[in-house]
């Protein structure tokens, strides 16, 4: 019994000294300090000079979240507001290409399903709480949440990078079908 508990407390204080979700207190004080702005400052800490950048959570979430949002719309556009993003830029192109009037033969060219990245998210529970009042209430971690919506700006930039792209090579194409068109309508005069 001694020997098994000896080998299971160390397990426990080693697993509750790494969890990454535990609040610590982080000491930001600088001596000689030096503003650059409200989030950026310069002085020494503990005899070494350091640069140290300090924000506030809620702000920085805000802002990863508004910038997600933001490029999610840029690439697939927003029903609410009627943009199309550069998702329907592509669709419009292919469809002008494959256009009779550019030579095309009329039939719809493959494009990839839409895929938003933030659709997936935040299932409720549905109860009351302290005060009565009927609530719906998601919780996860303040880490797991800034990572996952890191996550999704690297695919969201990812994407947005290939749409650009695609949408370069289909109006190349589509100024090629139609200087085609003027040419061959040009050879019939």
């Amino acid at each position: 019994m001694k020997i098994l508990l000896i080998m299971i407390i160390p397990f426990f204080v080693v697993f509750c000294s790494t969890n990454p979700h535990k609040a610590k207190e982080i000491d930001t004080t600088l001596d000689k300090r030096q503003n650059l702005n409200d989030e950026q400052s310069i002085g020494v800490k503990d005899g070494n000079m350091v640069f140290q950048k300090k924000v506030d959570m809620a702000e920085e979430l805000r802002r990863l979240q508004i910038n997600v949002y933001s490029l999610e719309d840029r690439v697939y556009g927003n029903r609410k507001f009627g943009s199309k993003g550069l998702y329907g830029v592509l669709r419009m192109c292919r469809a002008e290409v494959i256009s009779p009037k550019n030579g095309g033969n009329g039939k719809l060219m493959w494009t990839e399903p839409m895929d938003r990245v933030t659709d997936k998210e935040d299932a409720f529970d549905i109860g009351y709480d302290q005060k009565d009042k009927i609530v719906g209430v998601t919780e996860e971690f303040l880490k797991d949440r800034i990572d996952r919506f890191k996550n999704y700006q690297r695919v969201l930039q990812k994407r947005e990078d290939e749409y650009q792209e695609k949408i370069e090579i289909c109006e190349t194409e589509l100024k090629a079908a139609q200087y085609k068109m003027e040419q061959s309508k040009a050879a019939k005069k």
